[in-house]
């Protein structure tokens, strides 16, 4: 009755019992990692920003457009780090803008710190289905009676990172709170519910020629449904979404330039055949010797959306400077 666009707004609103994920994906995760792991504030060791503009399957009408922008830093009490993360997310006739103020406590612990982190903020979330071109019109369905839909949708997260000079590993769950959307004044089986998602990161760096030659192994794994089984509602207790994996390799030349290559898959698209390989991707960063940093990806897509659209990319401008000292710091591999 409907084209595909209604399909994308439904996964994007809260998804369905065929749930995709929901949150914002980026290929430069590492750079903003604050957005999926409120632990991570402060964890530089001085005032860092970073910014980017993501433009996902380039070419089709109403592909995923978003921008993220972090800023944190450690307190004077430098146990203690904050953050403010904002995205924005727009798909199709929908738009979702979230914003979070990160809090997190660093120990101590061996070569490196263990840092625990909370964050609360608010999800505005609106549609404009008057954008939607529908076969037969909106009079009669019931799921157009509110034809520009909003809510505000407040949530709290929670996470932990350790992290050494040379090594990180960190979980999260950046909204803990799920929001059932569903009318219940209308008879459907498609359901919109705001889920729960989990972050696995980790990553390590390895001097191949002391600082002039870094190499960076991470990975970053996203889940939905992990807990699931726990549900009161049967309806969710089962998912159609596949955990989702990045691996990313890259070298750092002279503490200023940075290149690296990723591969995007679901971990059952490895193992089993439920799902495909996602994107191979290419980025590059530089850093400026005033404490400026820009970069690029771009991601080559591995599904048949390759055929219609010209891959996925993202551009980015990062800020590092130490409050201390007021100088530009040299730039940390995490």
């Amino acid at each position: 009755m409907r084209k595909i666009y209604l399909f994308i707004v439904l996964l994007f609103v809260g998804g369905t019992n065929l749930l995709a994920q929901q949150d914002a994906m980026f290929t430069k995760y590492m750079f903003n990692s604050l957005t999926f792991n409120p632990a991570y504030a402060g964890s530089k060791d001085h005032l860092a920003m970073n910014l980017i503009h993501r433009t996902q399957w380039w070419g089709i009408e109403g592909a995923p457009q978003t921008q993220s922008l972090i800023i944190h830093t450690p307190m004077p009490n430098e146990r203690v780090g904050v953050g403010l993360s904002l995205v924005n997310d727009e798909i199709g006739p929908t738009n979702s803008i979230r914003a979070n103020l990160s809090y997190a406590y660093r120990i101590p612990m061996g070569k490196g710190k263990l840092s625990i982190g909370l964050q609360g903020g608010v999800m505005h979330w609106r549609a404009d289905f008057n954008k939607l071109s529908l076969e037969q019109g909106a009079g009669g369905d019931e799921a157009f009676e509110e034809m520009t839909p909003s809510r505000l949708l407040p949530n709290f997260g929670a996470g932990i990172y350790y992290y050494t000079p040379k090594f990180y590993v960190g979980f999260a769950s950046p909204q803990l709170i799920e929001y059932d959307l569903r009318d219940n004044e209308i008879d459907t089986n498609i359901w919109a519910r705001q889920q729960r998602h989990y972050y696995f990161s980790a990553g390590a760096a390895f001097p191949l020629k002391g600082d002039a030659l870094i190499f960076k192994p991470s990975i970053l794994v996203k889940n939905v449904g992990l807990l699931s089984s726990f549900s009161k509602d049967e309806a969710f207790q089962e998912f159609g979404a596949p955990t989702e994996f990045d691996i990313d390799l890259s070298l750092m030349f002279q503490q200023a330039l940075w290149v690296g290559v990723s591969f995007r898959s679901a971990i059952e698209g490895i193992i089993g055949d439920q799902s495909s390989f996602d994107s191979a991707d290419v980025w590059a960063a530089y850093y400026l010797a005033n404490g400026l940093r820009i970069g690029v990806a771009y991601d080559y897509t591995l599904t048949k959306l390759q055929s219609v659209a010209g891959g996925s990319f993202e551009l980015m401008l990062g800020y590092e400077f130490d409050y201390k000292t007021k100088q530009v710091v040299t730039p940390r591999y995490f």
